[in-house]
């Protein structure tokens, strides 16, 4: 049986990773989920790899909210470095989802993209355990988790 880590955050304003957690289990089995809730963005790097070296996750979903200061994306790129090298050091992927605040003009639309590039990294993750092939079917169709898709570059003829 696969596990899948799940790493959010108390600073993000929206529950990420419920929404999470809820679009893995509709989307199948064969796995089960560990999560940690660290304080804030910086923490991820450390919560996954402990997800993968603790709690033996075959792979991890990273779910963060930067908030809207200049501050917060520089941690959000420094969290992002990190991630990467322990998806490195591990030789394990981790799908990292982070919401901008500034991406959405209301409460109510960051709760909405909160929800859907959860659920469609979730998917995402889904895919790279399970189901790699319909990835690559998907390649080049410019697919956009939280927002609408931007399609494919077409040629003109």
């Amino acid at each position: 049986m696969k596990k899948v880590g799940v790493a959010d955050t108390t600073f993000a304003r929206v529950d990420l990773a419920a929404y999470a957690v809820r679009a893995l289990r509709a989307r199948g089995t064969g796995f089960k989920l560990v999560r940690r809730t660290v304080p804030g963005i910086k923490d991820l790097p450390v919560a996954c790899r402990r997800l993968f070296v603790e709690d033996g996750a075959d792979l991890c979903l990273a779910l963060g909210m930067p908030g809207r200061a200049e501050y917060d994306k520089t941690c959000a790129h420094e969290a992002s470095l990190g991630l990467l090298f322990t998806g490195v050091l591990e030789a394990k992927p981790i799908v990292e989802c982070f919401v901008f605040e500034d991406e959405a003009s209301s409460d109510a639309e960051l709760e909405t993209l909160g929800r859907r590039r959860a659920e469609e990294h979730a998917l995402n993750a889904y895919a790279l355990l399970f189901r790699p092939h319909d990835l690559a079917r998907r390649a080049g169709e410019g697919l956009r988790q939280g927002f609408p898709d931007a399609g494919p570059a077409r040629r003109a003829r």
